[in-house]
């Protein structure tokens, strides 16, 4: 073999680089500059026409198109709630579709079943159903009685608490442990000549207590239950105390029965009269009784257990 590069010289087989064809190209290569098919020159050999086994074969590594479809993308986020949204949805209407139409269909098979029966069996079940509506009657209202109690209990308490109260104030003012106002009489007995007795004294005030007074006090001494009066004319006491004269009477009750108790014939303006005094009786609309005495504490008298 010789070396002068002339054509007979070369090795057997070898094909020039200039003249050898597209389709001697290794397996798999794909040539570096070719055309696109709407480019292709006028005359160009048809697809067809280029043996299969020298087609180049598709490229794994070849990024994907921008043309993509859209189906092939990922689904937003967005989306998806929306799809999970609308299948609840339909889910729930589904079940009240399927829930309405079983009570349809109960209701029709209940009216279908009544439709056979006797008038004298609707008549029992119509008792029964009345029977059965009493008896839950009478359970709303046993209910509501109930809760009225529960309700009314704090009521009840405080009721019972206040009429506790106005109870112990009656009390304090008729034992004259409290100051007392109201309608009655201001009394005004006057003894010049120092004649009026202890009885005088007692009479007006049991004649007083027989007209209804509440409470009263004579020259600032509360008369209470056990209210005594002692001494001699000109030198009267009360409780202990010593009063003169013109002895002041301050009364709470009903003013006109009052004064109507004082000057009966016989009573204590004629008694006073005769002993050369005399009684100014005066009705108001309000009197205060301020005086006070202490509570006597009792002494041998003690509560009943029994009570």
């Amino acid at each position: 073999m010789s070396g002068d590069g002339r054509p007979g010289d070369r090795p057997e087989g070898a094909v020039p680089e200039e003249t050898a064809p597209e389709d001697a190209a290794p397996e798999g290569a794909v040539p570096e500059e070719t055309a696109p098919e709407e480019t292709a020159p006028e005359g160009a050999v048809p697809e067809d026409a280029v043996p299969e086994d020298a087609a180049p074969e598709p490229r794994n590594d070849v990024p994907e198109s921008p043309a993509e479809p859209v189906a092939a993308r990922a689904t937003p986020p967005r989306r998806r709630r929306s799809s999970l949204v609308a299948a609840s949805l339909i889910a729930v209407l589904t079940v009240l579709l399927g829930f309405a139409i079983a009570v349809q269909v109960r209701s029709t098979d209940t009216g279908e079943a009544l439709e056979g029966v006797r008038e004298e069996d609707l008549i029992g079940i119509l008792d029964d159903l009345d029977a059965q509506e009493e008896r839950l009657r009478a359970q709303i209202a046993d209910q509501r009685a109930d809760l009225r109690e529960l309700s009314d209990s704090d009521s009840q308490a405080a009721a019972a608490l206040e009429d506790a109260t106005s109870r112990a104030d009656s009390l304090a003012i008729l034992n004259g442990t409290v100051a007392a106002e109201g309608p009655g009489l201001v009394v005004t007995i006057r003894d010049p000549e120092g004649q009026v007795r202890v009885a005088d004294l007692l009479d007006a005030v049991q004649e007083l207590r027989g007209a209804g007074a509440e409470t009263m006090q004579i020259d600032g001494v509360r008369i209470g239950v056990s209210t005594a009066v002692t001494g001699t004319p000109g030198a009267l006491r009360i409780d202990g105390r010593p009063v003169e004269a013109p002895y002041e009477v301050v009364v709470i009750g009903s003013a006109q029965d009052l004064r109507t108790a004082m000057s009966i014939p016989g009573g204590v303006v004629d008694r006073v009269g005769r002993q050369g005094g005399s009684v100014d009786i005066e009705q108001r609309d309000r009197v205060v009784v301020d005086a006070l005495r202490p509570l006597d504490e009792p002494q041998y008298a003690q509560p009943d257990p029994g009570d």
